[in-house]
């Protein structure tokens, strides 16, 4: 008994060898097994025959599968050899396939789903002042303060606002993005420094920094005695008492240090004075609807409190993780919907690839069978090519991924509080390969299956036509999902491009040629006083306005389109109370010659002078459309209004600038002579950027040089930095975009190709099907252009299927995405009428060979033949 029980484990173990190989040997393994065991007796006899059975079946094993796939390899290479178009071209499809979607998504996960490096990240929100014709607004001390005290969701809440500062001291002057925070903010968010403390509610002894990674690496070394050291920003000294971790970046991952932020009861007076980003983290068990129904409580409790200042104003609760763009999600996600195309596409292209090789070796594989290979010995052999197609395509795919990647990380916003970039992502990249592996091995073991089914002698003979047949009708539907794959593209992409054809054409209303600007924002604390300012802009644009090539020079708040403006409340005496949101104005401040420099035209008026002092009559310059708002068809010269508490009479009107983008239509605009602003007061909109045009053909870059002097020689402490030409904050407008229009573009010009050849690939195979039924056409008498034609029409029906199916999902495409589309409607005519005409276009390209080919049929060979 105990000797039939080691026979039977032994012959379950012989499983462990292939078919074939136990099919020839196994009885003689069996027979030499036996005789072994029956040599062993004693108790132990079963357990040593069990052993034994392990320690001669497993390596053997093991060995023969080995060798048989060292045959399989070396066969397959040397097949592919023979045909190295297919082995390309499968290599290439299948690395498009999971390079695009690797890259994609890794950047999707990056932005939209990575966690974000904080504690319980879920329970974290952002606080916005919202007003009808703004949903988005910077809060007020004053507000921030009673939704502190009267909200009761949240367990704390913080505050941030960026500010730019010198660090000198330790080296050259250098302008850092630092973050002032109320000392809330760690606690909120529940991070901790990577080394030291972070500042208190209590006012520190003395001014105090955190340094993020970056900085601590890059201006310190990395010196772990850094805590404790002091350190000069603008000027004065600052004692550093941490540093946070590499992970840390908020509020923006461009934000380089941390300094306290402690209000004092001036601050609380003006509610208008709105500049804070406000985080809050949700008490435990409340959801975010619940939050916003408290805060909408406190809104309407503040409007009747504060009817005039909170008029309109509510309280907009939304997720840290959601606080995106709109744009810069859909910017992602509509590159996910196109790499998902592709994945189609590239699986699709792939199947029709193994189908079109499997019916050209039907004949090879019907003579191995018919000599007597196996069904698992053809397997094996077929899914082996196949798969190892599929594995170089996926390695191929992998470096396409990491080449592309940097690219994509241009579409990651700057609001982003993550540190690094986007990286390749493991499971994305196991999702699509195993999509394409299983397409590979699925399309692989059917032909060595059906040539394992099939009588070889019926194979040799008929051709398998009933297995032609329905090998044409599925190329037949895999071709139709190319198609309708490739529509889909081609519809996003042409939206896109009229999209930012429409945004190109859009007037911003002022020129960029010739222009650069360099920014120099001055120490609050070392210029404070507006004449020591005033006297700053004066020596710099005087020794700039000299420099050769020169035309204009001047100082300005903010760039348009690079500076968004806070919204300031514009009243002007015996008008009606405004609607909410209605009365809001941006506001600069500018010296003489900015509107100039930038090309604004003046329209009526003078320009802001140097005469325009805090000893003259406070002046300013408005928009046209704030002419239009006021006093519309009246001369507005010598009109006055109120703005930031004072009444200021307008002197002069410019035209209208886009300042919000180039998709809407920026608010009225307000510009003012710095010379008339109090001391230290709304001192964050103090002139920043100096903007300088040059003549002719001089690259005002050049002169980039020369400033960084003259700016030292009038104060050495003083760095320059972003040095940028105003063209390049206008390009900076569409930059994501033209981006995201090159991939889908590629990714669409690489679907149509392929839908093309599917169709070249599947009419010749249709003809050559069909040789007969056309020689017989021939013999009666039809011409050669009725034969193209038979042939042609074959190939625009299966594309008229396709995009017909492909309109109907791209239209779909474009509904989601039509915030993209700068007013270009989703069933655009032109863009439609394009993307058929260019499918039908390619799909007759790859008609005509073949149709030229079934036309030169020469009846009397073929039916010969037959």
């Amino acid at each position: 008994m105990r000797f039939y029980r080691a026979l039977r484990f032994y012959r379950a173990l012989l499983r462990l060898y292939p078919a074939g190989f136990r099919a020839e040997y196994g009885d003689e393994l069996c027979r030499v097994f036996a005789e072994r065991a029956a040599l062993r007796s004693g108790p132990l006899a079963p357990f040593e025959s069990a052993l034994a059975a392990l320690a001669d079946v497993v390596p053997n094993a093991l060995a023969v599968h080995a060798e048989i796939l060292r045959q399989d390899v070396a066969y397959a290479v040397r097949s592919l050899r023979r045909t190295p178009g297919f082995a390309l071209t499968a290599i290439l499809v299948v690395a498009l396939g999971v390079g695009a979607n690797t890259a994609v998504f890794s950047l999707a996960d990056f932005v939209l789903l990575r966690p974000l490096p904080f504690a319980e990240p879920g329970r974290l929100v952002k606080l916005w002042q919202a007003t009808p014709a703004y949903s988005r607004n910077e809060v007020s001390p004053a507000n921030l303060r009673n939704w502190r005290e009267q909200s009761t969701s949240f367990s704390a809440m913080a505050a941030t606002t960026l500010r730019s500062a010198n660090l000198v001291g330790t080296g050259e002057p250098r302008e850092l993005q630092v973050a002032l925070a109320t000392p809330e903010l760690f606690g909120v968010l529940g991070v901790t420094p990577a080394r030291g403390r972070v500042f208190t509610a209590e006012a520190e002894g003395e001014p105090s920094i955190l340094l993020s990674d970056g900085l601590w690496r890059s201006q310190f070394g990395a010196d772990p005695g850094v805590i404790g050291r002091v350190v000069r920003l603008n000027g004065v000294p600052h004692v550093v008492l941490g540093v946070m971790p590499r992970s840390f970046h908020y509020p923006h991952s461009t934000t380089e240090a941390w300094t306290p932020l402690l209000f004092r009861e001036d601050d609380f007076q003006d509610r208008d004075n709105t500049y804070l980003e406000v985080v809050a983290r949700l008490k435990p068990g409340v959801s975010p609807e619940r939050a916003r129904q408290d805060m909408a409580r406190v809104s309407a409790q503040l409007e009747r409190q504060y009817p005039v200042e909170n008029e309109g104003l509510r309280a907009h609760v939304v997720g840290m993780r959601d606080d995106l763009a709109r744009d810069s999600r859909l910017l992602v996600l509509a590159l996910c919907g196109a790499a998902l195309c592709i994945l189609v596409l590239a699986c699709a292209n792939l199947a029709s690839l193994f189908l079109a090789r499997a019916l050209h070796r039907a004949h090879e594989l019907a003579v191995r069978a018919a000599l007597g290979a196996g069904r698992e010995r053809l397997a094996r052999q077929l899914v082996t090519e196949s798969l190892g197609l599929a594995l170089a395509g996926g390695l191929a795919g992998v470096m396409l991924a990491a080449a592309g990647l940097p690219l994509l990380s241009q579409l990651v916003p700057d609001a982003l509080p993550l540190a690094g970039h986007a990286t390749l992502d493991l499971r994305v990249l196991g999702f699509a390969c195993v999509l394409v592996l299983v397409t590979g091995f699925a399309f692989g073991l059917a032909p060595a299956l059906r040539a394992s089914r099939t009588s070889p002698i019926g194979a040799l003979a008929t051709g398998s036509r009933a297995t032609r047949a329905r090998t044409q009708r599925l190329r037949a539907a895999l071709i139709v999902v190319e198609v309708a794959a490739s529509v889909v593209l081609l519809v996003s992409s042409g939206l896109l491009i009229r999209a930012i054809v429409r945004l190109q054409a859009v007037d911003p209303g002022f020129e960029t040629a010739h222009v650069i600007a360099v920014r120099t924002a001055l120490p609050t604390n070392l210029y404070g006083v507006t004449q020591r300012r005033v006297a700053y802009y004066g020596r710099v644009l005087e020794a700039v306005r000299a420099l050769p090539g020169v035309t204009h020079a001047a100082y300005v708040t903010g760039l348009p389109l690079a500076m968004r403006a806070g919204i300031w409340k514009a009243t002007v005496a015996g008008e009606p109370p405004a609607q909410a949101g209605e009365d809001g104005v941006g506001m600069r401040y500018a010296t003489a010659e900015y509107f100039a420099t930038l090309g604004i035209p003046l329209r009526l008026g003078r320009d802001l002078a140097e005469s325009d002092t805090r000893a003259a009559r406070p002046v300013a310059v408005v928009s046209e459309s704030f002419v239009r708002r006021h006093w519309p068809g009246q001369d507005p010269l010598g009109r006055t209004f109120r703005l930031a508490d004072q009444e200021r009479e307008v002197v002069g009107v410019v035209g209208d600038i886009r300042v919000r983008g180039l998709e809407q239509t920026s608010e009225p605009q307000v510009y003012l002579p710095p010379a008339q602003v109090a001391d230290s007061s709304i001192i964050g909109y103090t002139p920043k950027e100096l903007v300088v045009r040059t003549a002719g053909a001089l690259d005002p870059m050049s002169l980039v040089p020369a400033i960084r002097r003259i700016v030292r020689a009038v104060d050495p402490e003083q760095p320059i930095s972003r040095v940028r030409r105003l063209a390049a904050v206008l390009e900076s407008e569409t930059a994501p975009r033209v981006i995201q229009l090159r991939l889908l573009g590629a990714f669409a010009l690489v679907a149509l190709l392929v839908a093309g050849l599917g169709i070249h690939g599947l009419l010749t195979f249709t003809v050559s099907m069909r040789e007969r039924e056309l020689s017989i056409r021939r013999a009666l008498g039809a011409g050669e252009g009725s034969i193209v034609g038979l042939v042609v029409r074959e190939g625009l029906v299966l594309a008229g299927s396709g995009i017909a199916i492909g309109l109907g999902f791209g239209y779909g495409a474009a509904r989601a995405m039509s915030a993209l589309l700068a007013g270009v409607r989703p069933e655009d005519p032109l863009t439609l009428a394009a993307v058929m005409l260019l499918c039908l276009a390619t799909a007759t390209a790859g008609s005509l060979l073949p149709a030229w080919r079934a036309a030169r049929i020469d009846p009397v060979v073929a039916l010969r033949a037959e």
